[in-house]
């Protein structure tokens, strides 16, 4: 059970936000239902997740695979259990996400997803990026798509920091 509460979806304040999440999310995820505590912070984060999920030009095969391998790094069970059915959708496969917390010694991984997740790695457990790291994946990406890729792995890692430091958890009661 999460630590907080979860907001109060008819407050007047949270309607016309509960709106716009429906509609471009389809439901109130969790996520979503904690950040409308605040109003304001849930705006900004939804229009934020907005931009990295569906505006990017990032492949969505790798976006998830970062997105999952971030949810690994932090053990953060409800961002793996959201995102492994778009990764999925994505071209990721389940064997790839099973051998996520082995991927290094994995041959399921081709040389552009090995670079995105020793990125990925890199970014998470150290925040400092090594230079023959990012050389790596530099090798793959236009600057455009570095951008994007880099802006990925750090609003995950946001997302799953605060989903862990609330506790919030996917079977918690719907508000």
């Amino acid at each position: 059970m999460a630590r907080l509460p979860y907001a109060d979806l008819n407050h007047p304040e949270a309607s016309p936000l509960v709106e716009q999440i429906i509609a471009e999310r389809g439901s109130v995820l969790h996520l979503y239902q904690m950040l409308l505590q605040s109003p304001a912070v849930a705006r900004g984060w939804l229009n934020h997740l907005t931009g990295i999920r569906h505006k990017s030009t990032l492949a969505g095969d790798l976006r998830e695979l970062v997105i999952m391998r971030v949810a690994v790094l932090n053990r953060a069970p409800y961002e793996a259990h959201q995102h492994a059915p778009i990764a999925l959708k994505e071209g990721i496969t389940q064997e790839q996400i099973d051998q996520l917390d082995q991927w290094e010694s994995s041959p399921l991984f081709n040389d552009k997803e090995r670079a995105v997740l020793a990125y990925t790695d890199s970014m998470t457990r150290n925040v400092q990026v090594p230079d023959d790291i990012f050389a790596a994946v530099k090798k793959h990406f236009e600057p455009k798509q570095l951008v994007e890729l880099t802006a990925t792995i750090a609003t995950y890692n946001m997302v799953s920091r605060f989903l862990e430091a609330l506790e919030i958890h996917a079977d918690d009661a719907r508000a």
